[in-house]
């Protein structure tokens, strides 16, 4: 496995990780279109920060950085793949709480962006709302913010072992 990794170049390690998120992109259309499982705030946000992170791996692989830049995309990949961490942690633990503490559900999207001031939609999305403590589609009795968590992780550690590489 180590003989596999040194082999690929960085170029092809970004695009693995790009390929990564378009998967993942994939799978939560098919959740939502397929088995109509509309996703709730946290869901959406997680989407555009895995949207951010896909963009990173992009930009890296066609960009084909030298060691200082490679530092760099890892960074940018990690603050995003951190971001993720938080708001899938935040998704877990309104999932986990009492039904009673639960918080009210609010307005949708569309009615936020067309009446509500930019900074208020993000504090209400990031705030969550009832209809993300409901709980979806699970896997090895893991649920979609749980594996979003694990992967945001990993994506992360993927773009930091790409930076520290001797190749």
């Amino acid at each position: 496995m180590q003989k596999l990794w040194h082999s690929l170049s960085n170029r092809i390690l970004y695009l693995i990780g790009a390929l990564v998120v378009m998967g993942l992109m994939g799978f939560g259309f098919y959740l939502q279109y397929v088995k109509h499982q509309d996703p709730c705030p946290l869901c959406m946000v997680q989407r555009v920060i895995f949207i951010a992170i896909m963009a990173g791996f992009i930009l890296a692989a066609l960009h084909h950085p030298k060691k200082t830049g490679q530092r760099i995309y890892a960074g940018i990949i990690g603050f995003f793949s951190l971001s993720g961490i938080a708001v899938a942690s935040r998704h877990i633990w309104i999932q986990h709480l009492p039904k009673d503490q639960v918080p009210a559900c609010g307005p949708g999207l569309d009615y936020m962006l067309e009446t509500m001031p930019m900074a208020n939609v993000l504090k209400e999305l990031l705030h969550g709302s009832g209809e993300c403590a409901a709980k979806g589609w699970t896997f090895l009795t893991l649920g979609i913010p749980e594996w979003s968590l694990l992967c945001y992780i990993a994506l992360g550690v993927w773009a930091v072992m790409i930076a520290v590489r001797k190749g």
